[in-house]
């Protein structure tokens, strides 16, 4: 499978512009943005029956009304995270984007775009290449998602589960963990939105594929 195509020149000799994301990525990317919302939402009305800090969430920004509630949204948004999750990354492994588009890695080059994006020098002329702080930023995410996942098993399977349970230093530590992961995933969220916001054309870019 290719990355990207060009279409062919149209009438009078003018080329579309390349294709930018593909439809299967652009699926992928609106699934999961509903199904992060979802379980960050019901999530917090989950915590908030049990919290781990001296603070709750708002029942404003919460999905549920309440602990039994929110347990359901919670079930029903991990299944589309974990099946839509799965999919991104065995797509973004077979054909080749993960390496294409993520690697490589250094940290020189890693300092030099993020002081370039500190002084609003940082180029996004070309959408189909990420810099290395989008680079870093989405392996970041796809480890953090990892990480939400089995975490969330233990929290939810902790019997089933005594291995991974274990590796998370006990079912406790694993609320932690699952805690941390999704401040982590909102604190990208976040970054995100600032970032398309300030360069509207990659949210085109992400609803039409160019």
């Amino acid at each position: 499978m290719t990355l990207h195509s060009e279409l062919p020149p149209a009438a009078g000799g003018h080329s579309k512009p390349a294709i930018v994301h593909a439809l299967w990525l652009r699926l992928a990317h609106w699934i999961n943005a509903l199904a992060i919302l979802i379980m960050v939402t019901s999530g917090w009305q989950i915590y908030n029956a049990s919290p781990l800090f001296n603070f709750e969430f708002s029942k404003s920004i919460t999905l549920g009304g309440w602990l039994g509630g929110g347990i359901q949204w919670h079930f029903a948004g991990m299944w589309l995270f974990g099946i839509n999750g799965l999919f991104y990354l065995l797509m973004n492994i077979f054909t080749g984007r993960l390496k294409a588009k993520f690697f490589p890695v250094t940290p020189r080059a890693i300092l030099a775009d993020l002081f370039a994006a500190l002084k609003g020098r940082l180029a996004h002329d070309d959408l189909r290449h990420y810099n290395m702080v989008q680079r870093v930023a989405y392996l970041f995410v796809m480890v953090d998602g990892v990480l939400l996942v089995l975490s969330g098993l233990v929290v939810w399977k902790s019997v089933q589960f005594p291995l991974l349970r274990t590796l998370m230093g006990g079912f406790d530590t694993a609320r932690y963990v699952h805690f941390f992961a999704m401040s982590s995933m909102v604190g990208f969220v976040a970054v995100h939105l600032i970032m398309v916001l300030l360069v509207p054309k990659t949210l085109l870019a992400m609803l039409r594929g160019r």
